[in-house]
């Protein structure tokens, strides 16, 4: 499964069911880029167990400020709908994982 790339929009629905790895991020972001490697890992190894959407807080100022998003990356773990748990910064996969893990 590809990571999916959420806006205002469609965010809800994105994260509305089975347990969803949100990565709040932008562009310009340094520890977002270093981030994204790690998720597209994750990605093609547990999409079984969770789906990562990905969220650019530049263009969709309304989801990250209903969140409290504040500094990037943020990273918020949803199940069915609800946020079960989040980190902020970069995080090495094994810390992702584990988070994942726990909720899972």
């Amino acid at each position: 499964m590809a990571i999916t790339h959420a806006t205002d929009q469609n965010f809800a629905t994105e994260t509305g069911e089975g347990l969803v790895l949100a990565d709040f991020w932008a562009p310009w972001c340094g520890p977002c880029k270093m981030i994204a490697p790690v998720l597209e890992e994750m990605d093609s190894e547990m999409s079984d167990q969770v789906k990562i959407v990905k969220l650019d807080v530049d263009e969709n100022q309304e989801t990250a400020g209903k969140f409290g998003v504040m500094s990037i990356p943020t990273l918020l773990l949803f199940k069915d709908g609800q946020v079960v748990d989040q980190v902020i910064g970069f995080q090495p996969k094994e810390a992702l994982v584990e988070l994942v893990n726990k909720h899972s």
